[in-house]
């Protein structure tokens, strides 16, 4: 396991989610939140709610609700379904409204000065919004697939056993590995057959915020939930920024329709932070669309792209993340409330039944008097 001198997992949560609550419910937060993003809401009916925007259109919306009835045209039972929305995703701050949560940190030994995982690839059901059930093809049955954190220049071996019912292989997304390591069938390796295990051997590097994924079947098993992060720290940390908190924000428009940590609005987690906190922000996109990603009443200071330093960081409210791009950006948290946090390609986010897929909230809360 992890020495003081090795990875440490960053700190969840840790803001106080009665307070939020509270001041969702009124006040200032409830105005930054209910105002400035006009109400996030949910379908009412059961159908609609398990209805996901089609993958392969970047238009679909979520006009209609999949039982055939009418879009709402009263304003008071739009104003209604938008509440709602927004009621579940506080309740799911609470606890969680759906079965399964992704991007956990994964476990490891030491094994002769080496860094050792496990990692299965296999079939899970995966709750992505409430009611919505997805076939998932997923690592040690989480989507995305649990987080691998490891040192620049610290060796890793990674052991992958194929429990699905077709080939895959692991593709160390950002790395310069070895030309053997690199995860592509019958370029760099055969593929790993059903019941087989291979094991991948690296010493990570460059640092940064990198991603793992399938390499074979590629559209349908990545899409299908066969992705995860690969955080590598730097030797010397003073190469990074400061902060106080690292979060994932992770991007996929396939399995379930728009996701955020492979789960849909309401049932995406909130983002939490203290007034003056510096909270670090990596932005992965593992789907087929482009997702600009906009945050309300803050500010990114962005820092690196793909894992690599900017020779020039800059200031901006809306990131563009293309697939398979990574980008990193400090937020500090100097304006208290809670802000929206979403795609802004609108049919990815919201429509007339209120907020859904890629839109979640960063909370930040002031200090207690």
């Amino acid at each position: 396991m992890p020495t003081d001198e090795e990875v440490v997992a960053p700190e969840a949560n840790g803001v106080d989610r009665r307070a939020f609550l509270g001041l969702v419910a009124g006040g200032l937060g409830g105005a930054a939140l209910v105002g400035a993003t006009a109400a996030a809401a949910w379908p009412r009916d059961k159908a609609a709610s398990t209805a996901a925007p089609a993958a392969t259109d970047e238009h679909a919306s979520h006009e209609t609700p999949s039982s055939g009835t009418a879009a709402p045209t009263d304003h008071a039972a739009m104003d209604a379904m938008h509440k709602e929305g927004i009621d579940q995703f506080l309740a799911n701050m609470e606890q969680p409204i759906t079965a399964g949560k992704g991007a956990t940190d994964l476990e490891w030994r030491m094994e002769d000065g080496v860094r050792v995982f496990e990692l299965t690839c296999g079939y899970v059901d995966w709750e992505v919004t409430p009611g919505q059930v997805e076939r998932a093809m997923a690592y040690n049955g989480i989507v995305p697939g649990p987080t691998i954190r490891v040192v620049e220049g610290q060796p890793v071996r990674i052991h992958v056993r194929n429990e699905l019912d077709e080939s895959t292989v692991v593709h160390w997304h950002g790395q310069r590995v070895p030309n053997a390591m690199d995860g592509v069938p019958f370029i760099t390796q055969p593929p790993i057959a059903p019941g087989e295990t291979f094991t991948y051997e690296f010493t990570p590097g460059p640092y940064g915020s990198h991603m793992y994924h399938s390499h074979h079947n590629a559209a349908e098993q990545v899409g299908k939930g066969l992705l995860g992060a690969l955080i590598v720290e730097p030797a010397d940390r003073s190469k990074e920024p400061a902060y106080d908190r690292d979060y994932l924000y992770i991007l996929n428009d396939v399995l379930g329709g728009f996701t955020i940590n492979g789960k849909g609005f309401p049932a995406t987690e909130a983002y939490t932070a203290k007034v003056g906190e510096r909270i670090r922000f990596r932005f992965m996109n593992e789907g087929m669309m482009v997702h600009p990603i906009h945050l309300h009443g803050l500010t990114f200071e962005v820092f690196a792209r793909d894992g690599y330093p900017l020779p020039q960081p800059f200031l901006c409210d809306t990131i563009t993340v293309a697939p398979g791009e990574r980008w990193d950006a400090i937020v500090v948290a100097d304006n208290p409330g809670a802000w929206a946090f979403h795609c802004h390609i609108l049919t990815h986010a919201e429509s007339k039944h209120g907020m859904f897929g890629m839109v979640s909230v960063l909370f930040v809360e002031e200090e207690k008097q």
